[in-house]
Parts: structure tokens; C-alpha cells; sequence
């Protein structure tokens, strides 16, 4: 739980800064004060990519209560940006430097003036100091000097984070400033000091290609996330030839097709009146190309990524986001092309899918089986279109022959046949055979429309001993019930289900959804640590393992401290310590309790913040990366809790948490990996507060089976403390603060775990708050476990274990909840 409410946004600059320099001083000073000297202006230009930075504090690098921004500590920088400095931002403002402090790996420099917009200025735009004593030369009148521009973040075939592999070259966004500034005969530096000149400008689309002289750059070196600054004219005699044009840069074509042609009242020249798509015949290369996510460059030039598709016979219509299109520009006889999404910016607001061809309003959805064998891959039939799916009632409502179902990656197909095979249901589809490598486990598929033609229920194949749809020789498969729907004539797969051990899917059976904190490990953390065992801190014991076991409640968050565990960095585990949590381990098999390792550490070690000096993101993921090598092979081991309540991180937890899931996944590559957010991983300010935590493609991927965690507290200041013991809470205010985490999951997709949530024994109306809530959680899938049990609480309000032993009120509304049927047979909502 939260170690103090969080009343607001810190101070800029506080006296709880380890150390700061002042920049242009040579003296370090313990805590942040005032330059008291003005230094030389830098004499050249350097330009740097703003800090990628969100919390209270900042937005996007740029700090919200007074013109400063943060930038990268690098020797450049530091030279560069000092008191006296003038620096020019991406909206064109130049403001003078007036203090300037070395933060850990970042440098915050303030600036003369109101705040800046970090919406407007701040990352990934770049900042770049202003020559003293010159001014921009004009000696080419078509070309603005001075101005920066961060390169294009896209590696395909044909790039490298923004560098063109073939010859001289990079993408930068064609905005007006950099069409201005980026022209043939313009001098170009990038960020290792090189100077080139501009040979050719190629746009396309939302991004342009500069052509430089030369050999071809270092991708790694002067790639995104770098920047290029264009900083005068050629000044030499000739110049290279123009290099060739790339093809098509921003958007990494691979495949164009010609629009259909046909017109009725829905279709223009092939394309969809109603909002924006077109119709392209269903071939296997289209079908492979135009997949939801990628990105379509239209015969007019613009680019919009896939939102949906839907196959229609020969056909296959392509939904888009952004307004409808215009036919007369785009449509037959023109044609498009389909690449990655690798390039220009996504469009904020996607439309909606059209109510035809397909409805896009999911009506159910479920996860695929996880197994694989000759016949199967990830839970997908080899050999012709069809899925496995647990054979639960609500699967066996939605999945019916003629409905209409979505693959994760965008594809829409009719249901023509559903076999039900013991716990499973194999669910073919029309079309061909689908890719398990793209939509198999552990993606989920979705019921899209109702029934759009009348299937019965138990045709051939549904007779008691099975016939067409039972397994071989009519065992199960063939049982009472047999197959649901038409059988048409693919025959059904009978698969053979072989769960890896350790794997978070559960063969479809249902999930534990409601568990508890054992603590007492975390203990002691006000005395100097790592502390003694057994006097400053403690160990749940076999008789909790047990209580719980027996109450259903099987799932169990067990905090500890990182110090205690590693009391160096980059060292072997402590041994001792490393016993006492295989000790513990060992109880919970016993018990068939499954444990969310927790490392209770606030994003500090040793207080001292994870991504700076002291304690490099690195050493954070070398530690994880220890523990998943000692723990990997015990059966008890359901989950790794990355860090408990990340507060004030300075924007770099998102960061920090993807190098520890990726260091875990180099040894474990499939227990769950559970990532918390920032400010006490608050569900109820779960979006303003992690607005990055998710947005690398790496930690939306559901094959990385990571769960996001957020806590909530129902008292007034969300803490915990319940310091009002008259307070009356309102039925559905648990509900209501988690709702904005749950909302924030179905719109990207993701899993969530409520990791901690808790009430006092005084208060009966926080016990019906709670009730509601864990109701709102089973029915969007989503695990909790309360705060909390285990030994060591004394008479705390909160525990469900105190020394008296007196009646707990908590206990019975939590059992209830526990024994709770649901079909969630995997960690939601993932809609």
C-alpha cells in the first residue's frame, strides 16, 4: 500500500535532490540552488531530443509550472546548454538559460519566461541552443537554417531507425518548418558531428526523404532517436548527382492492388460510401498485406492505417480510419498500396466499422486454447480455417454457425461448423486455413455479429457416440451433445491439449480471481536495511498457506524487499534470503496456492531512485533477471511484480519496466509478468499518470503475457489510512476508481490485476463498496488480491490476520466472492 497520500504535484525543485551541479560551476552542490554565475555562451549549435518525461512534474520533458525542460546529461549537452545560453524550441520561440542543474542522467535547464507546452515543445520534439554573437546565414534564400528536426522512427528492409540503408539518406516529418529548411544544396549536421549536404528531397505522404552526399549513414549511430539540424547552404562547387528515390519511405510498401470496380448505393468505384474503405479482391497477397494495423497509401497520396477487414467471397472490403474517401480521386481504376505502420504518425481518431459489410460491435469474445501438436498451432487448426476455444455455456451461446467472428489480426470470417470435444470447442470458419504464428495463443478471438443463418443444433456428428465430428473410433468428442451447428464438410479436428507447465493459461478452466497480500517480507523498511530476519521483518508461514487454501482464495501477492534479497547490485542473490522465499514457495505448492512474486520497493533501492547513477535501469533488470533463473522451475511461481507503487520516477518507469519484463523473458517465457504504474499505481488517475507505459509495441503485445497493475484505496485521499473512521462510502465508489483502469485496458487491449485494495473492519458500508467492486472485476475478467494477511498485523483495521483472532467482516463478503462462478479462463479484459 501507498507509504503517504499523494496530495498534488511536488515542488520543481526540492531539497530531496541527492546531488545537482550547477552548470558552468565546477563545484557539486548537495542539494539545488540558484546559479550564481553566468557562463560563456556556447559558440555552436547543438541540438538534442527533450527528455521523454511524464508525471505530476513534467509533460513530455517540459516542466508544467515554469519555463524549464529536461535534456540527456551528455558531455555535449552539458557544454552546451549553460546559464547565458539562448535555445530555440520546435515552435520556433528563443528563450535565454537562467539556471541549469544535472539531475542523476538529466540536465534541467529553466528558461527566461512563462511555462512552456510541453504538448507543443516537448518530446520528441528537439531543443537547440542558438550560435552567440551570429545569426542563421542566408547565403541559400530558399532554405531556413537553424532548425531541428527528430528523424522518423521506422527499421524495415529498406530503413534503419530513420536512415536509408542504400545510400545517404533519412526521413524526417514533412512539416512546414522542415520543407522550408531541408532543401537541395542545404547543409545538414546529424548527431555525431558529421556535415552533409542535401542532394535531394523526396516527400511522401505525412514524411520527407533527404538525399545527403556521401557514403551512407549509421543507422545506430545518427538514427531516431537522434535528430538532424539543417545549419546553412552548400558552400561547395557542384554536387552529387540526386540519389534514387526510396521507395515510398514512410510507409514501407510491400504490396498495391487495383480497387474493385463496381457502384451501387453503398460502393463508388469501389469505394465505401458510408465512412472510409474500399473493396480489393481476396487474394492471398492482399489478404497477407492488408491486415488490421497496416498502413494504405491511396492514389491521392494520403496514408491511413487498417482498422478492419472483412472477407466477402472473392472479395475483401478495407476499413480505414480518418473521414470517408473520395471516390472520384481515389476509386477504380486507380489502386493503393499496403505497408507496415512502421512509418508516419497514427491518426488519433479512428472511425468507427461500418455497420456493413461487418458490424464491429463485439458480442463475445474469448481466448484460444494454448496447445500445439501435428495438428494444431497455438490453439489454430493446421489444415483448414477453424480455432479451439474452451466450451464454456457463454462460448457455446456467441460461437454458433453463421456468426460472424474477428481474428486478432483483423480479419472477419463466418462460423460454418462448431464441434464441441470434451472441455473444448473447435470452431471452423470459411476461407483459408488461418496464420497460429498471428492469431493464435494467447490472442483472443471475437464474436463480431449475430447468427446470420439459421444453424441447428446437432446435426450429424451431434449422436451420442459421434460420428462425423467425434474423434477417432467415437470417444470423446462423440459424447452426449457432440457437435453444435452444421458440419458441412470439414471434418473436426479433434485436438489433443498438452498446456506447458508454468504457462499462465489454464487449459480453459477458470481462473482464481480473487486472492490476497500475505505480507510481512516487505516489513522493517524504517530501520536500516536490509534489516534481521525474524526481528525486523518476516515470512508468511505454512499455517497461512493452508487458511487461505481452504478458503479459496489461492492466489497470493507475497512483497519483498530487493535490498534483502540483493543487498548489492549486480551481485548473486543472497542465499539466506533466496532460501526463505523458496521456503515459501514450497508451502504454497503444497497448498496449490499460486504467488505473484512482489518486489515492494516504491522504484527505489536503497532509496535511491531506479535510472540514475547509484542505480542504473540495468542493474533493475539484472536483478529480475537473477530471481526468474532461481525461481523458473517451481510450480508455485504464477507471476513477477516488477516493482510495487512506482512514484515520482521522473518519467523513466516505462522504461525501466520494459527492460526488466525483457530480461525476465530471456530466461521465463511464460509466467505472467505484472506491470504496476506511476503514482502508487492509482487506478483512478491510472491514464494521466502512465500516459507511456504502454505505448512501445513490445508492452502491447499479448504474446509477452504482461498484466498492468493498479491499486486503489476507497477513502477520501485513496492512501488506505482511513483516517475518518465516521465515514460513510457510497456503494459504487470502488467501481467507480477502478473504472478508469479497466476503461484504459479494453481500449488498448491490455490485462489487468488490481494488486491492492483493502477496507476497515469499522465500516460496514466499504464491505458492500467492496462487494460491488469485486463484482464489476469478475465480470471483466480481472484478478485482485486485498491488502491484506499474514502474520505480524497486530489489531491492523485492515487485516484479515490479527492477534486477537476476533471476527474479520471482510472475510465472508471476499469468500463469497472467491466461490463466485465466471468463465474467465484467462486475466482480461483484453478487448
Amino acid at each position: 500500500m501507498s507509504i503517504n497520500a499523494f496530495t498534488g504535484a511536488r515542488k520543481a525543485l526540492v531539497a530531496a535532490v541527492a546531488v545537482a551541479a550547477v552548470l558552468g560551476s565546477v563545484t557539486t552542490v548537495g542539494q539545488v540552488q540558484a546559479a550564481t554565475t553566468t557562463a560563456a555562451v556556447t559558440s555552436a549549435a547543438v541540438s538534442t531530443q527533450l527528455t521523454n518525461r511524464t508525471n505530476g512534474e513534467w509533460l513530455n520533458g517540459v516542466l508544467r509550472s515554469a519555463g524549464g525542460f529536461a535534456v540527456p546529461a551528455t558531455a555535449a549537452n552539458k557544454a552546451a546548454f549553460v546559464v547565458g545560453a539562448s535555445v530555440k524550441f520546435a515552435d520556433g520561440q528563443v528563450r535565454k538559460i537562467t539556471k541549469g542543474y544535472v539531475v542523476g542522467s538529466d540536465i534541467s535547464v529553466f528558461t527566461e519566461g512563462a511555462a512552456l507546452d510541453g504538448n507543443k515543445v516537448g518530446y520528441p520534439n528537439v531543443v537547440a541552443t542558438v550560435a552567440a554573437g551570429s545569426a542563421p546565414a542566408p547565403s541559400t534564400p530558399s532554405a531556413t537554417t537553424g532548425v531541428s528536426a527528430g528523424i522518423n522512427s521506422f527499421t524495415n528492409t529498406d530503413w534503419l531507425n530513420g536512415i536509408w540503408r542504400k545510400s545517404a539518406g533519412f526521413s524526417i516529418p514533412a512539416t512546414a518548418a522542415n520543407k522550408a529548411a531541408f532543401v537541395k544544396g542545404a547543409s545538414v549536421k546529424m548527431s555525431d558531428g558529421q556535415v552533409r549536404n542535401v542532394v535531394a528531397v523526396y516527400l511522401s505522404g505525412a514524411n520527407m526523404s533527404v538525399m545527403l552526399d556521401g557514403a551512407t549513414l549509421d543507422g545506430n549511430k545518427v538514427g531516431a532517436p537522434q535528430a538532424a539540424v539543417a545549419v546553412g547552404a552548400d558552400t561547395g562547387s557542384g554536387s552529387q548527382a540526386p540519389a534514387p528515390s526510396p521507395s515510398t519511405p514512410s510507409t514501407g510498401i510491400s504490396y498495391s492492388s487495383a480497387i474493385n470496380n463496381f457502384t451501387n448505393s453503398d460502393w463508388l468505384n469501389g469505394v465505401w460510401r458510408k465512412s472510409a474503405g474500399f473493396s480489393v479482391p481476396a487474394t492471398d497477397a492482399a489478404k497477407s498485406a492488408f491486415v488490421k494495423g497496416a498502413r494504405v497509401t491511396l492514389a491521392d497520396g494520403q496514408v491511413r492505417n487498417v482498422v478492419a477487414v472483412y472477407l466477402s467471397g472473392a472479395n475483401m472490403s478495407v476499413m480505414l480510419d480518418g473521414a470517408t474517401l473520395d471516390a472520384a480521386k481515389v476509386g477504380y481504376p486507380n489502386k493503393l498500396a499496403a505497408g507496415t505502420s512502421s512509418g508516419a504518425n497514427t491518426p488519433s481518431t479512428p472511425a468507427p466499422a461500418p455497420s456493413t459489410p461487418g458490424t464491429g460491435q463485439v458480442l463475445a469474445s474469448s481466448a484460444i486454447n494454448n496447445f500445439t501438436n501435428t495438428d494444431w498451432l497455438n490453439g489454430v487448426w493446421r489444415k483448414s480455417a477453424g480455432f479451439s476455444i474452451p466450451a464454456t455455456s457463454a462460448n457455446q451461446a456467441a460461437f454458433k454457425s453463421g456468426a460472424m467472428v474477428e481474428a486478432a489480426d483483423g480479419q472477419v470470417r463466418k462460423i460454418t461448423a462448431v464441434y464441441v470435444v470434451g472441455g473444448n470447442m473447435s470452431v471452423m470458419l470459411e476461407g483459408a486455413a488461418l496464420n497460429g504464428s498471428t492469431v493464435g495463443y494467447p490472442k483472443t478471438v471475437a464474436v463480431v455479429s449475430g447468427t446470420t443463418s439459421g444453424g441447428s443444433t446437432g446435426g450429424t456428428g451431434g449422436s451420442t457416440g459421434g460420428s462425423t465430428g467425434g474423434s477417432t473410433g467415437g470417444s470423446t468428442g462423440g459424447s452426449t451433445g457432440g457437435s453444435t451447428g452444421d458440419t458441412g464438410s470439414t471434418p473436426a479436428p479433434t485436438p489433443t491439449p498438452t498446456p506447458t507447465p508454468g504457462n499462465p493459461a489454464t487449459g480453459g478452466q477458470p481462473i482464481t480471481l480473487v486472492g490476497v497480500n500475505l505480507a510481512g517480507a516487505e516489513f522493517g523498511h524504517h530501520v536500516i536495511l536490509p534489516g534481521v530476519y525474524n526481528k525486523h521483518y518476516t515470512y508468511p508461514t505454512e499455517a497461512n498457506f493452508k487458511k487461505y487454501a481452504d478458503l479459496k482464495m489461492n492466489l497470493v501477492r507475497l512483497p519483498f524487499r530487493w535490498e534483502r534479497l540483493q543487498p548489492k547490485l549486480n551481485t548473486e542473490l543472497n542465499a539466506a534470503e533466496l532460501s526463505r522465499m523458496l521456503q515459501t514457495l514450497d508451502y504454497a505448492k503444497k497448498y496449490n496456492v499460486k504467488v505473484i512474486l512482489d518486489m515492494h520497493n516504491y522504484y527505489r533501492y536503497y532509496d535511491k531512485l531506479i535510472a540514475t547513477s547509484e542505480v542504473p535501469i540495468a542493474s533493475f533488470a539484472d536483478t529480475w533477471k537473477r530471481i526468474a533463473q532461481k525461481v523458473v522451475n517451481h510450480p508455485a511461481v504464477y507471476a513477477y511484480g516488477l516493482m510495487n507503487e512506482p512514484y515520482s520516477t521522473n518519467g523513466y518507469w516505462p522504461q525501466a519496466a520494459m527492460a526488466a519484463a525483457k530480461a525476465i523473458r530471456s530466461v521465463d517465457a511464460n509466467r505472467w509478468i505484472f506491470v504496476a504504474g506511476d503514482r502508487y499505481s492509482s487506478a483512478y488517475h491510472w491514464e494521466a499518470y502512465n500516459p507511456k507505459l504502454a505505448t512501445d509495441a513490445w508492452m502491447r503485445d499479448p504474446k509477452n503475457n504482461l498484466v498492468y497493475e493498479a491499486h486503489m484505496y476507497i477513502d477520501k485521499d485513496f492512501s488506505g489510512s482511513f483516517a475518518d473512521r465516521n465515514a460513510v462510502y457510497d456503494p459504487n465508489v470502488g467501481v467507480q476508481r477502478v473504472k478508469p483502469f479497466v476503461e484504459w485496458l479494453k481500449k488498448n487491449g491490455l490485462r489487468g490485476h488490481l494488486g491492492e485494495h483493502g477496507i476497515p473492519d469499522f465500516s460496514p458500508s466499504a464491505v458492500v463498496a467492496t462487494d460491488n467492486l469485486l463484482t464489476y472485476l469478475r465480470q471483466n475478467c480481472v484478478s485482485s488480491t486485498y491488502w491484506a494477511g499474514g502474520p505480524w498485523w497486530g489489531e491492523y483495521a485492515l487485516s484479515l490476520d490479527v492477534s486477537s483472532g476476533k471476527h474479520r467482516p471482510q472475510l465472508p463478503m471476499l469468500q463469497k466472492q472467491a466461490a463466485a462462478s465466471h468463465s474467465c479462463t484467462s486475466i482480461g479484459p483484453l478487448r
